[in-house]
């Protein structure tokens, strides 16, 4: 992971060389990058974590910039997460938190869940992942530490990572909420509470139009996202002898059976 990120100011440096009319980036270091390499060229901002805490905006009203685009509203789901897995399982206490603190909005969504945590009866045991060499350590201390669900934060390794997260919950009977839903669909997480990725990116299509067109960034406020969808595993849950209050499946969009 710290490769791929180091490899960004190389990247903007080819942008610029490349004359690019507009860029489009879809992480916050990406971002970071592209403005440190250019306060002219538009940046448009693929569904990225919170534009405002982490400086890339001046605010989602008026960005007062060249980049604009589309925010994740990360901490505020983040703590929505938290409170979806505490009702599909009302039992628990303990909750492991998987973190990478390198992107700058995983600090964000730490701080967040921490806010909610007590409010919920809940105690957060975070741990910080590096590399997918992190991940057994990670669930051995948690299991040692009585954890009983788990929680991940919204960066890409843990997309990247996602069928070694899955193999591991499952063999710490951990039930999982995760920020992708690929998680569920893909390697049989039991939930995860996302945006919808193709809303946005039809959105920020339409960024890219009217920079084009001539529309100035700064006059184009930063939207955020309008659809979410919450998956459910049954299949899963079963595995793990829970049951999920009826409440709970009522309100799931994706449920796998």
């Amino acid at each position: 992971m710290e490769s791929d990120g180091e490899r960004f100011p190389a990247l903007a440096a080819e942008w610029l060389r490349l004359k690019a009319d507009v860029i489009a980036v879809s992480t916050t270091p990406a971002a970071q990058a592209a403005m440190a390499a250019t306060s002219t060229i538009p940046i448009i901002m693929i569904a990225l974590g919170d534009p405002v805490r982490t400086g890339l905006v001046n605010s989602l009203a008026q960005p007062g910039g060249n980049v604009t685009g589309l925010s994740l509203m990360v901490p505020e789901v983040a703590a929505k997460r938290l409170g979806l897995l505490k009702e599909a399982i009302p039992g628990i206490s303990r909750v492991l938190v998987l973190t990478y603190l390198a992107d700058p909005i995983a600090p964000l969504q730490v701080k967040a869940l921490e806010e909610v945590a007590g409010s919920i009866g809940v105690t957060l045991q975070v741990h910080d992942i590096h590399t997918a060499d992190d991940l057994p350590a990670a669930f051995d201390t948690a299991a040692k530490e009585h954890a009983e669900a788990l929680l991940t934060t919204a960066e890409s390794i843990f997309v990247a990572q996602r069928a070694r997260v899955a193999e591991l919950a499952a063999r710490y009977k951990l039930p999982a909420m995760y920020c992708y839903s690929t998680n569920v669909a893909d390697v049989g997480g039991l939930m995860a509470y996302d945006v919808s990725y193709p809303d946005l990116i039809r959105r920020a299509a339409s960024y890219v139009d009217r920079i084009l067109k001539g529309a100035k960034a700064s006059n184009l406020p930063v939207e955020q996202p309008i659809k979410f969808e919450f998956s459910l595993n049954l299949k899963t849950a079963k595995t793990l002898g829970l049951t999920i209050p009826p409440g709970v499946l009522a309100i799931a969009d994706k449920v796998i059976e």
